[in-house]
């Protein structure tokens, strides 16, 4: 038989109060850890490339959606061209996670003290820290699975159907920032067949809300099909097939972290075993559905941190204990060191790099560091042209981390505008027609030196600390063999790096 929609106050009870002065000094106490260290090591290679995207607004790009882009260009306007500066709203937003997260152990049952105990927990693990350092569509994707999830407990609990407005207008802000979200509307559509209470599917104000969401996201929705949904070809080139599966299930333990993992598993199973739980069993559904298709597909791991946060909240509540209460503090605090460390530049970064096992947590943050070097190498590469070519001389980067870098911080060095055929970077400018000499980064030699009548290397990238971009060649290269519009056609790409 269907469960009913509408769940009597006296069986599953919410705690009668939130923890309100609590949960806004866990929350501000995050938004001030994330504000403390947005300062270092450097930019992440994808903030470089928003940064310039939100250079060139548009209602949607190869990559993405428009928000993170258009974020990009307002913190920018606001703040200031810096590093802190463009990390402003991601710490806000999942500084707002964290919160919810208490508000979701409320809608479970957990008193006040129980409600801050939670949002500490959520707060310490790799996903939230990792969602708020930096300025990446995550950092948004994050916030709206954990509001999105609390919002359809919160109907189930009181029968609200009037929240459905509030789901789809937060389903549809996820949209403007990643398409990923669409993954949590199936996942959780499948929970309501599968566990109910189906009578949901059938309230009108659940397709208002979808209405909703779908006019919110119709901007990206629309480029998507004009420009023959670009999207599906990243998602191709993202995923891993088959052998990623393993990795897959690792990053289950990671995303949370392994101090913390048994949590979210308790939660995973009180979900779906506890009888007064029973109206929210679709959460703990929407996982088993998604996890096994995403890891058979060979996904990215972090595309279930929204749910396993969810599931980690769940599993906090079950501390009912002070016993339990003080082991799962020791777990979190553990845990969001180990976490801190993969993610935050607590350290120096030469610290990382002379220890092997630091630099095996914190490999994430090499990514971040050594992008003004690359600058400098490739300007004295431009320096070194003879005169009559450097005045027209232009800058060619493989990936759109180099070209971001570039326009970061080459205009110190006096380089041109410099170009990329990656992905939409691609779109925002080309060589013009008769530029005659390149100064290439990252390119891979044989392909790129077909274009041209001659190419010669002029150095190989060098840097202090681990770099991705280490070794890579520096070509100058003359006498392109067809008119830049052929050319940049056979120099577009879309994928990863």
């Amino acid at each position: 038989m269907d469960t009913v929609a509408t769940v009597a106050p006296r069986r599953v009870t919410a705690s009668s109060n939130v923890a309100v002065i609590g949960l806004s000094v866990v929350s501000a106490a995050v938004l001030a850890l994330f504000l403390a260290f947005s300062g270092g090591p450097g930019y992440y290679v994808d903030e470089l490339y928003f940064r310039v995207a939100g250079e060139h607004l548009a209602w949607g790009y190869v990559d993405q959606p428009l928000l993170v882009p258009l974020l990009a260009r307002l913190q920018i306007a606001l703040f200031g061209d810096s590093l802190t500066a463009i990390r402003v709203v991601p710490a806000l937003l999942t500084a707002v996670a964290v919160l919810v997260t208490g508000l979701i152990a409320r809608e479970l049952g957990a008193g006040r003290r129980l409600q801050v105990l939670t949002a500490c927990v959520c707060a310490a693990t790799l996903a939230t820290l990792a969602a708020g350092h930096v300025l990446h569509p995550t950092a948004v994707d994050h916030v709206v699975w954990v509001t999105a999830c609390w919002l359809v407990i919160r109907i189930l609990r009181t029968g609200d159907e009037r929240l459905w407005l509030a789901v789809g207008a937060v389903v549809g802000v996820g949209l403007l920032a990643k398409y990923l979200v669409v993954l949590l509307v199936v996942a959780l559509a499948a929970g309501l067949l599968i566990a109910g209470p189906r009578r949901v599917l059938k309230s009108g104000r659940l397709l208002a809300g979808a209405g909703v969401g779908v006019l919110i996201a119709a901007p990206g929705l629309v480029w998507q099909a004009v420009h023959g949904w670009p999207q599906f070809t990243m998602a191709g080139e993202m995923s891993a097939g088959p052998e990623g599966a393993v990795n897959f299930l690792v990053g289950q333990v990671l995303m949370i972290g392994p101090f913390l993992t048994p949590v979210w598993v308790i939660g995973l199973v009180a979900l779906l075993r506890r009888a007064e739980w029973r109206p929210y069993r679709l959460v703990a559904v929407a996982y088993l559905v998604m996890a096994p298709a995403l890891m058979l597909l060979g996904a990215e791991p972090r595309y279930t941190e929204g749910l396993l946060t969810v599931l980690l909240a769940a599993g906090c509540v079950r501390a009912a204990t002070l016993a339990r209460r003080l082991w799962l503090g020791g777990a979190a605090l553990l845990n969001g060191v180990l976490a801190a460390l993969m993610v935050l530049p607590v350290l120096p970064i030469a610290t990382y790099a002379g220890d092997p096992v630091l630099a095996t947590l914190g490999e994430e943050q090499f990514g971040q560091t050594g992008w003004p070097s690359l600058a400098a190498q490739v300007a004295a590469v431009h320096r070194a042209l003879p005169e009559d070519e450097r005045r027209w001389a232009v800058v060619y980067a493989q990936n759109y981390g180099e070209a971001g870098a570039l326009a970061r911080y080459g205009g110190a060095y006096g380089l041109p505008v410099a170009y990329s055929g990656q992905n939409s970077y691609a779109d925002f400018g080309r060589p013009a027609d008769g530029v005659d000499v390149v100064v290439a980064v990252g390119v891979e030699r044989a392909s790129f030196s077909a274009l041209f009548r001659q190419c010669e290397v002029r150095g190989r990238l060098t840097f202090d600390v681990p770099h991705f971009e280490e070794g890579k060649e520096l070509l100058v290269c003359r006498g392109p063999r067809e008119p830049w519009p052929v050319m940049w056609e056979r120099l577009r790409w879309t994928g990863t790096f």
